[in-house]
C-alpha cells in the first residue's frame, strides 16, 4: 500500500469526492456519510446506478477536478486517471488523489475495495464484502453454456472479468467472434442460457429492436434476466447481483 494512503488516514477529517461512476460504487459502499463530498451525476440516475437512492443524498459532479473543488475534498477518487495536469493541480491544492485501475479480474475488484477502505482509514471496512466473495468462490457451482446478451447482440469476452463474475453465478460465457452474438447463431446453435441485460431495456433504440427479432425471442434457450447496471463497471456491485443469480439458478 502506498505510504500516502497511511498518511491520509491520519491527516484529519476526510472529505472524499469521486469523479467516475465506477469509483462512486466504492465510495458509497465503504464511506461514512460525513466523508462523502461528491459523487458523479450518473450515480444520481436510476438508469445508470443501483445506488441512486443513496447517491442522491450527496452533491453531484460532472467528473472533473475543477467541479469538485468547491466541496473542499481532501481525497479524490478516479478510475483511468484525470491527466497529469489535474493531478498536479490537486497536489498544489493539498488534495490527495487515488486512481483505481479498471478491474481485469475479480481479484482486482477485491484489491480496489481494500485500497479505498484503507484510504478511508480502515481496511476492515471491506471485510464484509470480501467475506461474501470468498464464500461464493469456495462454493462454486457447475456452469452452463451461456451467452451474455445486451442490446444489438453485444456480449462480453470469454476471458474478461465479466465472464469471471458469470462463472461464479454458474454461467460459462461462450466465446463469440467480435464479442457479439448473431441471430443465426441463436437460431442454429443456441446456448443453454441467454443471460439478458436489463440495461435501458425500456429505451427505444435499434439495439433494443434487435432483441425483439423473432429469432432472438424464439431462441431455444432459457432466458435469465440480470440487472445491467452493475455490468458497466464490473466492480463491487456485481457481488449482490451474482448472489441473486446464484439463487435463481
Amino acid at each position: 500500500m502506498p505510504d500516502f494512503v497511511s498518511l491520509l488516514a491520519v491527516s484529519g477529517a476526510l472529505r472524499v469526492a469521486s469523479l467516475n461512476l465506477c469509483t462512486d460504487e466504492y465510495l458509497l459502499l465503504l464511506a461514512r456519510p460525513s466523508e462523502i463530498a461528491s459523487v458523479t451525476r450518473l450515480s444520481h440516475d436510476p438508469a445508470e446506478s443501483s445506488l441512486w437512492k443513496a447517491a442522491r443524498h450527496y452533491p453531484a459532479n460532472r467528473g472533473s477536478l475543477e467541479g469538485v473543488v468547491p466541496a473542499h475534498p481532501t481525497l479524490v477518487l478516479s478510475m483511468g486517471g484525470g491527466g497529469r495536469s489535474s493531478q498536479a493541480i490537486a497536489r498544489r491544492m493539498g488534495i490527495r488523489t487515488l486512481d483505481l485501475p479498471f478491474p481485469a479480474s475479480i481479484g482486482d475488484v477485491e484489491r480496489n475495495m481494500v485500497r479505498v477502505a484503507s484510504a478511508l482509514g480502515d481496511a476492515a471496512r471491506a471485510a464484509g464484502w470480501r467475506r461474501r466473495l470468498h464464500e461464493l468462490q469456495q462454493s462454486q457451482v457447475g456452469t452452463q453454456d451461456t451467452i451474455f446478451l445486451t442490446s444489438g447482440g453485444f456480449s462480453i469476452s470469454a476471458n474478461s472479468v465479466g465472464s469471471q463474475w458469470m462463472a461464479l453465478a454458474g454461467f460459462d460465457q461462450r466465446p463469440l467472434p467480435g464479442g457479439r452474438a448473431t441471430l443465426e447463431a441463436l437460431a442454429v446453435h443456441p446456448p443453454s442460457v441467454l443471460l439478458r441485460s436489463t440495461y435501458r431495456r425500456n429505451q427505444h433504440s435499434l439495439g433494443q429492436a434487435w432483441l425483439d427479432h423473432p429469432l432472438a425471442r424464439k431462441a431455444r434457450s432459457k432466458t435469465v434476466w440480470t440487472d445491467g447496471r452493475p455490468w458497466t463497471c464490473m466492480g463491487p456491485l456485481m457481488l449482490p447481483e451474482i448472489e441473486r443469480l446464484r439463487q435463481k439458478g
